[in-house]
């Protein structure tokens, strides 16, 4: 790599892959950013139901989340004021007493907002699934289904989960490829849907069963800035992890009868369902962080311009995700200007 202004692919557009975008951005580099879904957004996604008298957006992936640390505070409170970003302080189930840190956020008006708003005016590649990455000299090409799709980038950030960037990072770093597919994501099932309001009333928006097939309970028009319709409540409930995997492969119409019971159960009765789907996550949450991963929370090699950041190399969090990428981002500025530790 020569100089100080680099010509980067960003591979995932995720919240780890647009925080990393965005700081190389606004240092100076030529970024392009890459991913294999619809829009940018990554598991802070939204489902959108339209439904006779209504259009829902249903957050089926990270249906909210903290911020503890002070620059991330920062960051989602310059979200806040920029309308971006609200807070949201659930309902509590009985079982639980409060929220760590008192509250949550929520982007608006659907949780694909803020990785957007990140990625604005940045070249965007949807529907690209890329499956190769290859080093001719100094530069960087990018495959996809045996093509190429775009080529001499001087460096290449990997923001996809660890298992997937493992496949593109065998040829040219074994050792971290050996280390992403060890790193320990898990599945989940997700339910999302609307009912007919509980008759038994429900006077909680989140709950954290302690017990059973559900991790989390979410009354998705609790949130602010969704759609509201009266007399009717809209879900978005997680299976656990030992659950999903039990059932990784059960054909999903069985799944969802399952987790509806579930969910009846929770709720304290039956439910009148106007409409539900399910959906699994492959690589949802870290089941512990590597004893060995640095506390920086990316990875960088600076002689070949290749990194690899991501919530998973940070914790598990949406704040760990975007302090990843933007440490990403920095090492890859250092190196442009030759201050490379």
């Amino acid at each position: 790599m020569s100089g100080t202004s680099l010509r980067v692919a960003v591979v995932g557009a995720g919240i780890a892959g647009a925080a990393c975008a965005r700081a190389l951005a606004d240092a100076g580099h030529a970024v392009q950013v890459f991913d294999k879904s619809r829009g940018a957004g990554g598991r802070m996604s939204t489902r959108r139901v339209s439904l006779a008298d209504a259009v829902l957006g249903l957050d089926h992936g990270t249906p909210c989340f903290a911020a503890t640390g002070i620059d991330f505070v920062d960051f989602v409170e310059q979200g806040q004021r920029a309308g971006l970003l609200a807070r949201w302080t659930p309902r509590l189930a009985p079982h639980r007493e409060a929220v760590p840190g008192g509250a949550m956020w929520v982007a608006t008006p659907d949780m694909p907002a803020l990785c957007r708003a990140l990625l604005k005016d940045l070249p965007l590649h949807t529907l690209c699934t890329v499956d190769g990455v290859r080093r001719s000299g100094a530069t960087w090409s990018l495959e996809s289904a045996g093509a190429t799709v775009a080529d001499g980038f001087d460096a290449v950030a990997l923001a996809i989960p660890p298992q997937q960037a493992a496949a593109l990072l065998g040829v040219h770093r074994p050792d971290w490829a050996a280390r992403a597919q060890a790193v320990p994501m898990l599945p989940v099932w997700v339910l999302m849907g609307m009912t007919d309001a509980p008759a038994t009333g429900c006077d909680w928006d989140l709950a954290l069963p302690a017990s059973g097939p559900l991790a989390l309970v979410v009354r998705n028009d609790a949130k602010p800035a969704r759609t509201v319709l009266a007399g009717q409540a809209q879900w978005v409930v997680h299976a656990t992890p030992d659950w999903t995997g039990a059932h990784l492969d059960t054909p999903p119409d069985q799944v969802q009868a399952m987790l509806q019971a579930a969910l009846a159960d929770c709720v304290g009765g039956a439910l009148a369902w106007r409409f539900a789907a399910v959906h699994r996550w492959l690589y949802a949450t870290l089941a512990a962080a590597p004893n060995d991963e640095p506390a920086a929370g990316a990875w960088w090699d600076a002689g070949m311009g290749l990194g690899v950041c991501g919530d998973a190399l940070a914790g598990g969090s949406v704040e760990g995700a975007w302090r990843s990428g933007r440490t990403l981002a920095a090492l890859v500025t250092a190196a442009a200007s030759g201050d490379q530790p």
